[in-house]
């Protein structure tokens, strides 16, 4: 595979797992993770691997049945993808713990992945995860650390 080859992979992968994630279809997006994907940066109580990032985002999708991510601006090489993107949603499932809203959220993240062949096998990423939590009103508690929309995109 060539160089340009293997960064249009990946920006393809990394574009397909947004798209599935905004339709809603969890088991679409997430063939775009390695089976045994690390993730630097998990949500509290995630698994390892692939099935992490599944449960994640179900979780994600029950709590916000719009979530949309809408990627700003994207960077990448031979073997990663960068993206800076604005997760939107309406909170009308449990989401850590806070019952459902109505609320509509708006947070801005940034995720690093790591690809060979095509599928991401590690991932780095921050998120507003304050931001999210006080637009459906709640109290911000210590030491939350949760890296919440890095896995949305």
């Amino acid at each position: 595979m060539t160089t340009g080859m293997s960064r249009e992979a990946n920006i393809a992968a990394q574009e397909h797992l947004a798209e599935h994630i905004n339709a809603g279809d969890i088991d679409t997006a997430v063939e775009s993770f390695a089976e045994d994907a690390v993730d630097h940066d998990p949500a509290p109580g995630q698994g390892p691997g692939r099935e992490g990032f599944r449960t994640f985002f179900q979780t994600l999708a029950a709590a916000f049945p719009d979530a949309h991510i809408e990627p700003a601006h994207m960077v990448a090489d031979d073997d990663n993808v960068a993206i800076a993107y604005t997760l939107t949603g309406t909170h009308q499932g449990d989401f850590m713990g806070v019952a459902p809203t109505g609320n509509k959220i708006e947070a801005r993240g940034v995720q690093i992945g790591r690809f060979e062949n095509g599928k991401i096998v590690e991932r780095w990423g921050s998120s507003d995860e304050l931001g999210i939590m006080q637009a459906l009103g709640a109290e911000p508690k210590q030491g939350l650390g949760a890296k919440l929309s890095g896995k949305l995109s």
